[in-house]
């Protein structure tokens, strides 16, 4: 059934993310210890990416990705290797629900721009490998940058230039992405969740803005850098509360942002979290006004290894579609399996049940 289709988002979807295997985990030490080079850990990497595309295969499903194999963040890896950005130790992690991450940050110290950027060739391989299937590559989206770089005064004293750059910069990524032979791209961000809580209310005007006015900003970033991607290119959109170590760093539902989400935001397709209790209801995304815009439900968690009741999956995909036609919803898990090297806390043959999970439960509801 989900061959069928041409184009993302699919019935029976995923995030991108997966664990990494024992050996690449080992690799990356045997580097940092000189005792492999550079390439031999690309070997390394290349052969668990194709092992882990014909999984994927295997499974059923549609999309492949890499599982960011080759990255130890979702977002700092690609940010810092854009022009003008470095990655740098901070003084601490960023602060999930009882965990914190390693000390790393991003900043941006120059003028930003794209040229010779490593994940081209990353995309490039996937796609070698992902034969007759949907090559689909993960990257952060622009607001990133702006909610989790130190923006240096040197670099940048105004915003309105920076995110001007900022925009420029994605909009040559995303180009140079489907010159590789891309054409299923998603952002993934975590800067949304500030508009879902109180502590997020706090960190909005930390930034300096109000909550309109941030959601206008992030908005019209999102837009203007996907404002001439080629029209057979899909970009979807992730939208995350923290995945680190089967933990998280916000909660709330998307009440506060819906009109802007779900009714202003032109990409293809959003992902979003509803696996518990912290993501609110369905009742948003009643501001879904496009027939285009495909809605993927992050029902099955990836955070944990037990399995949902299929029936109870089923009765909520069903209460979503008084919002939105069942034609415009899709499944996937909440977020990836490893949004960092470290990993969430189920085993590899969990995280495969629950993507076959994701998929007979989708078999059955769109059949």
């Amino acid at each position: 059934m989900t061959k069928t289709l041409t184009k993302g988002p699919y019935k029976a979807d995923h995030v991108g993310s997966f664990l990494r295997p024992e050996r690449i985990k080992e690799a990356r030490v045997l580097k940092q210890n000189g005792k492999i080079t550079s390439q031999q850990l690309r070997e390394i990497e290349d052969e668990e990416i194709i092992r882990l595309v014909e999984k994927q295969k295997e499974v059923g499903l549609t999309a492949v990705t890499d599982g960011e194999f080759r990255r130890a963040w979702w977002h700092f890896d690609f940010l810092s290797e854009l022009v003008g950005v470095e990655l740098y130790e901070t003084e601490a992690g960023i602060q999930f629900n009882g965990v914190q991450t390693k000390a790393h940050g991003v900043k941006v110290v120059g003028k930003l721009d794209f040229h010779d950027h490593p994940m081209i060739e990353d995309y490039k391989f996937l796609h070698r490998a992902a034969g007759d299937h949907v090559a689909k590559f993960t990257i952060p989206s622009p607001n990133m940058l702006f909610f989790r770089g130190r923006i240096e005064e040197t670099a940048y004293s105004n915003q309105d230039d920076f995110f001007d750059d900022v925009i420029k910069v994605y909009q040559k990524a995303i180009q140079a992405f489907y010159d590789a032979g891309c054409r299923y791209l998603q952002l993934d961000d975590t800067a949304w969740a500030v508009f879902f809580s109180d502590q997020g209310q706090e960190q909005i005007a930390a930034k300096g803005y109000s909550p309109e006015e941030l959601l206008e900003r992030f908005t019209s970033a999102i837009n203007e850098s996907i404002a001439h991607k080629p029209e057979d290119m899909v970009i979807t959109m992730h939208i995350c509360r923290g995945n680190f170590k089967s933990s998280y760093t916000a909660s709330g539902g998307y009440d506060n942002a819906s009109e802007f989400i779900f009714g202003k935001l032109k990409v293809d397709g959003l992902f979003l979290e509803f696996d518990d209790e912290r993501s609110g209801g369905f009742e948003p995304i009643q501001h879904v006004n496009r027939d285009d815009l495909q809605i993927v439900l992050g029902l099955i968690t990836s955070k944990f290894g037990d399995l949902e009741h299929p029936e109870t999956i089923k009765e909520r995909i069903r209460e979503a579609s008084k919002y939105v036609p069942l034609g415009q919803i899709c499944l996937s898990p909440q977020c990836g399996f490893s949004s960092t090297e470290e990993g969430n806390l189920l085993t590899e043959e969990q995280q495969w049940a629950k993507i076959k999970h994701v998929i007979s439960i989708a078999d059955e509801v769109w059949k």
